[in-house]
């Protein structure tokens, strides 16, 4: 008998409507969208012309979805001008429109592995609102001048027409600036875009630097991209962190700052995105003494960042699972917001006071909100929302961000279900990731595939190494047992 292949996007959607989203756009949201991918882009009289300037932007190979372009030159006085560009979503998808209503309601997009389901329509997120190479786009632009120290000494936020002239990828970017590589073609053929990428690294490295000292986390990830065949996972292929990325994290973390203390000064309620101090900081004290690190009994940044820092340079093939094991441990992020003159908890994970999510408003609800903030607010018009819209709106994208985490555990578990189904029996090296009432966890060192330990899991926390047999695997499901060896 014939066995159709396991349908693994129809799985993903699946996943998603069970925890409470809606996969299919409404007809009205659509038609929105038509009429945008028609008329194109809107012009804005108070906008600058900054299209000839030498803007990139840097992100997954197929990534359409680009809400992000970075610029930077150096200045006579001895600083840098770094220029963040993000897409201008609201100009036309403003608020109160369907396409407004329908993302307030899903507030950001999900990424499965097998397919993407995006807050907007594609004729925005990857089209309209998106900053594609070589098209005229409307931005809002947060500007910084940074001291050779990696200070920021000034911020200011408007809105400006662009033009992205290089659209690069995390992968040969990153192989390049690394040595591993050519240069890719998307810079060789734009005139002066190699000494641009060259000092958006170095500026990177400064920020970085600086982000380490006052003891922000780096942590180790791996991310795995699923080659899929006929409906079947015939490989996990293993992404690693490269210079490319540190690249648009620096200038994200940076970017995320500076809009949240230009909100701040200008007496804005905004929505704040924090890492409250970890609830259990013990069991972060438990792993380091396992490698004979005394952690301090109150909480701080710093210390657990020396801490990794040594990691990482001691083991680097596991960091990645010591990594894995502190975040889950750390908690995760929410949304709160902010009355000015009212401080609140800051971000944990970055060792910062202030921060927002303000760079992906094709991608993320609550950055969208700041983006309508941000314009009223350096225009002087009337604030769009009041206080109780934005708790609501925080809450709601606290909420449905945990239940994205969910559907992509979830799909992570599917599609490494359906690539293990073919080596039950096998034993493989593992770590703890998750001890609770729920059960144990481990995932394994190989490749990244986590499961359920099922038989031998008394005595074990998060962080501890294990050696672990497969014993069962349940694609549609998403279930893989592992038993103690």
């Amino acid at each position: 008998m014939f066995n159709a292949p396991f349908d693994l996007k129809a799985r993903a959607r699946r996943a998603m409507m069970d925890a409470g989203f809606h996969p299919d756009f409404p007809p009205e949201v659509l038609h929105e969208a038509k009429q945008a991918n028609h008329h194109g882009n809107v012009s804005q009289p108070t906008a600058q012309d900054m299209r000839a300037l030498l803007w990139s932007s840097i992100d997954n190979d197929s990534s359409r979805d680009l809400d992000q372009i970075e610029y930077v030159e150096r200045l006579k006085d001895g600083t840098t001008r770094l220029l963040v560009g993000i897409a201008d979503v609201d100009a036309l998808a403003p608020k109160g429109s369907a396409t407004d209503r329908r993302a307030a309601m899903e507030t950001t997009s999900v990424y499965t592995g097998v397919t993407i389901f995006p807050m907007l329509p594609s004729e925005f997120s990857t089209d309209a609102t998106s900053l594609l190479g070589e098209q005229d786009r409307l931005a809002v632009v947060i500007e910084l001048r940074v001291r050779d120290s990696g200070e920021v000494g000034c911020h200011d936020v408007y809105p400006a027409l662009v033009r992205n002239h290089a659209k690069l990828a995390y992968s040969s970017t990153g192989a390049w600036l690394e040595g591993r590589a050519p240069m890719p073609d998307a810079i060789a053929r734009v005139a002066g875009m190699e000494p641009q990428l060259r000092l958006q690294a170095e500026l990177s490295q400064k920020l970085r630097g600086l982000r380490k000292q006052r003891g922000s986390l780096v942590f180790g990830s791996i991310e795995a991209l699923p080659v899929v065949q006929d409906g079947e996972v015939k490989d996990l292929t293993v992404v690693r962190h490269n210079v490319a990325e540190s690249i648009i994290e620096s200038f994200m973390v940076a970017a995320n700052v500076a809009m949240a203390q230009f909100l701040k000064e200008e007496g804005t309620v905004s929505i704040r995105r924090v890492v409250r101090v970890p609830k259990r900081w013990d069991r972060i004290q438990c792993i380091a003494q396992q490698f004979g690190v005394k952690l301090p009994d109150v909480p701080d940044p710093r210390s657990l960042s020396d801490f990794l820092d040594q990691r990482k340079a001691a083991d680097p093939d596991h960091f990645p699972d010591l990594s894995l094991s502190v975040v889950k441990l750390l908690g995760p992020g929410e949304y709160i917001v902010e009355h000015p003159g009212a401080e609140q908890n800051g971000h944990f994970g970055l060792a910062v006071q202030d921060y927002t999510h303000s760079t992906a408003p094709n991608r993320r609800y609550a950055d969208l909100i700041t983006q309508r903030l941000l314009k009223t607010t350096s225009s002087k018009a009337a604030a769009p929302y009041s206080e109780l819209e934005l708790v609501q709106v925080a809450k709601h994208c606290t909420e449905r961000e945990d239940a994205a985490r969910k559907v992509e555990r979830v799909m992570r578990k599917v599609i490494a279900a359906n690539f293990l189904s073919r080596q039950i029996g096998q034993i493989f090296d593992g770590i703890i990731t998750g001890a609770n009432e729920r059960g144990t966890f481990v995932r394994l060192l190989k490749f990244p595939a986590e499961g359920k330990v099922v038989r031998g899991e008394k005595g074990v926390d998060v962080g501890d190494k294990v050696r672990v047999k497969l014993a069962r695997t349940d694609a549609n499901q998403g279930f893989i047992d592992f038993e103690r060896v």
